[in-house]
């Protein structure tokens, strides 16, 4: 049996990060791992689900990552989706909308693209 532990995303400015996910998305830092050249921090949403987001930070890392086309993405849902999506117009960070579908992506600092959907 599995279950779902965590994803990985690996980011440039892991304080600019922070900020972004909890002010976008209301993630909180569980917990971080410092290896000296690498710090990991899981991030989890306020309501405790057990899938939790890794960020990566590498100490020697100072270009942009690479997304390549982007075609992956995260998806977080909204229990008032449009406050969410009043709160991230003003952000500035919408990034794509289909409203035939009821749907809008967000870009994070690094330019990951993460769905938000109504609950």
């Amino acid at each position: 049996m599995f279950r779902f532990a965590h994803n990985n995303l690996n980011v440039l400015d892991l304080g600019k990060s922070l900020k972004f996910y909890e002010e976008a998305l209301g993630l909180k830092e569980l917990r971080r791992v410092d290896g000296g050249d690498f710090i990991l921090v899981y991030l989890g949403d306020a309501y405790q689900s057990q899938h939790q987001l890794e960020l990566t930070w590498l100490k020697d890392r100072h270009e942009p990552y690479n997304l390549g086309d982007n075609e992956f993405h995260l998806a977080f849902t909204a229990k008032d989706f449009d406050a969410a999506h009043e709160k991230h117009e003003k952000m500035g960070c919408i990034c794509y909308e289909n409203q035939a579908m009821g749907i809008y992506f967000i870009s994070d600092p690094d330019g990951y693209w993460l769905e938000v959907l109504p609950e």
